[in-house]
C-alpha cells in the first residue's frame, strides 16, 4: 500500500554549492579584516598634528572661541570680536577687531 517509492536525494550538488559559498564568503571576510586593518596602520603612521605652545596669553576677559593653527601662526578669534595672530612660540604678533559690515 505504499506508495511509489522516491530515491533518496543526493546532496551532491547541494554541498558542493554550500562548500563555495563558505568558501567565498570566508575569503571575502578575511580581505575585509586586511583591508581594515591596514587603513588602522596607515592612519596611526601620519604625522602628528601641529603642536601648539603650552600657554597662549588672551586679553583680560577673554575666552577663545576658535583656535585654527597654521604652520607657522596660530590664530585666535575671541568672544570679544577680536582675531589675536599668535607665532608658533606663543608670542602675540598682530592683532585686529571684528565689525559688523552694514
Amino acid at each position: 500500500m505504499d506508495g511509489p517509492s522516491q530515491p533518496d536525494p543526493v546532496p551532491g550538488g547541494d554541498v558542493r554549492f554550500l562548500k563555495i559559498l563558505v568558501t567565498t564568503l570566508t575569503t571575502t571576510m578575511i580581505a575585509g579584516l586586511l583591508v581594515i586593518i591596514a587603513l588602522f596602520v596607515i592612519r596611526f603612521r601620519e604625522a602628528p598634528p601641529l603642536a601648539l605652545p603650552d600657554r597662549l596669553e588672551l586679553p583680560a576677559g577673554a575666552t577663545a572661541l576658535s583656535v585654527t593653527t597654521l604652520p607657522d601662526r596660530i590664530i585666535v578669534v575671541t568672544d570679544q570680536d577680536r582675531v589675536l595672530v599668535f607665532d608658533k612660540g606663543g608670542t602675540l604678533r598682530q592683532s585686529a577687531t571684528l565689525r559688523t559690515a552694514e
